[in-house]
């Protein structure tokens, strides 16, 4: 195999809105007692690796676990604002439940993973996460081939990461998890893109971790 860069991806740790089912999105709530607990954990975990460097979505959820991590394994650490969480527009803020209720034909769209479907208000489609993620990827990937690093993003990040990886239909129905501060890690090389190495490690929580997809 040709040379990779190795890649930790990381969820931020649990949020109030994580907790309470609310759409987050490019909103900046920043991690509960639990999710700073988790960022903890994770780092401990995480501090034995051999690593060049921590890149983190710069929203302060994403933003405060990947400090702990960075901290822990005494890299340095870069804020990517290509890791951001997918913007839902006008639907941050609301549950899904409240968001059929309110605008149904748009919850049916989302529900659908229609890719070309945005939330309204300037929300992003699939279409175009997609895009972006990949860019943000290839971009700090290539710059570390033959390295090792963590990314440190969100679960809309990490769901597209895992389509990418195994080549995966943006409308497949989920059937991987994303918890909150969980380890997967992955391989990018310049020929092959994402490969999936293993997913959803969650040991070092011991079994504290949220499982929900708005993040």
């Amino acid at each position: 195999m040709p040379q990779a860069a190795r890649i930790i991806a990381i969820r931020h740790g649990e949020t109030a809105w994580n907790v309470l089912g609310r759409i987050q999105g490019h909103t900046d709530i920043g991690l509960n007692d639990q999710g700073r607990a988790q960022a903890q954990q994770v780092a401990q975990a995480l501090a034995g690796e051999t690593l060049d460097a921590v890149y983190s979505s710069d929203l302060l959820r994403a933003w405060e676990t990947a400090q702990a991590i960075a901290a822990a394994a005494q890299v340095p650490l870069h804020a990517e604002s290509g890791l951001r969480e997918r913007c839902f527009g006008s639907f941050e803020g609301s549950s899904f439940a409240e968001i059929a209720v309110q605008q149904p034909e748009a919850a049916a769209l989302w529900r659908k993973r229609d890719p070309a479907f945005a939330p309204p208000g300037g929300g992003e489609s699939l279409l175009q996460l997609q895009a972006r993620i990949q860019e943000a990827v290839q971009r700090v990937a290539a710059a570390h081939v033959g390295g090792h690093i963590v990314l440190v993003a969100h679960g809309g990040v990490l769901d597209m990461l895992y389509r990418l990886a195994t080549r995966q239909h943006l409308q497949a129905p989920r059937t991987w998890a994303l918890p909150n501060a969980a380890v997967n890690r992955l391989l990018w090389t310049p020929d092959s893109g994402l490969m999936l190495v293993g997913w959803g490690d969650v040991q070092h929580l011991g079994g504290a971790a949220r499982e929900e997809s708005f993040s």
